[in-house]
C-alpha cells in the first residue's frame, strides 16, 4: 500500500497567480498548470477555474464541478507531492466530453507534467 500524500484546494489568488507562471499542459477539454512548488512539504494542492468564455455561470460551475470530481479521483495518486496544480476549464468542451474520456484527458496531462516540466 502507497502512502497517499494529503490533497487541499487552493483558494489565493497568489497561488494561482504563481501556478500560472509554471508549466502547463493543454488538453482539447482542459488547461492544466502545475508547479513545483519546492517547499519542503508533501501536500498536493489543486484549484479550478472557469472563464467567462465557457458560458454563463450555470455552464461554469458545472464545468468546475465535473473538474473537481476527476480531480478528487486522479490527483491523490497522479499528482506529486510538493506540486501546486490549477484545472482550467475550456468553452464548450468541459461540459460535453463523455466523463471517461475527460478523465483520461486529466491523466494524460498529468503525466506531461511529470519531471522535467
Amino acid at each position: 500500500m502507497s502512502c497517499v500524500p494529503p490533497v487541499e484546494v487552493m483558494r489565493k489568488r497568489a497561488d494561482f497567480l504563481a501556478a500560472a507562471r509554471a508549466a502547463r499542459q493543454g488538453t482539447g477539454t482542459m488547461m492544466v498548470q502545475g508547479r513545483d512548488r519546492r517547499d519542503g512539504r508533501p501536500l498536493i494542492r489543486v484549484g479550478f477555474t472557469c472563464s467567462r468564455k465557457v458560458g454563463n455561470a450555470v455552464t461554469r460551475n458545472r464545468a468546475k464541478r465535473r473538474l473537481r470530481a476527476i480531480a478528487r479521483e486522479l490527483i491523490p495518486e497522479a499528482g506529486r507531492p510538493g506540486w501546486d496544480y490549477v484545472l482550467i476549464g475550456r468553452a464548450d468542451a468541459t461540459v460535453a466530453r463523455p466523463f471517461d474520456d475527460l478523465r483520461r484527458d486529466l491523466a494524460h496531462a498529468l503525466r506531461r507534467l511529470g519531471p522535467g516540466a
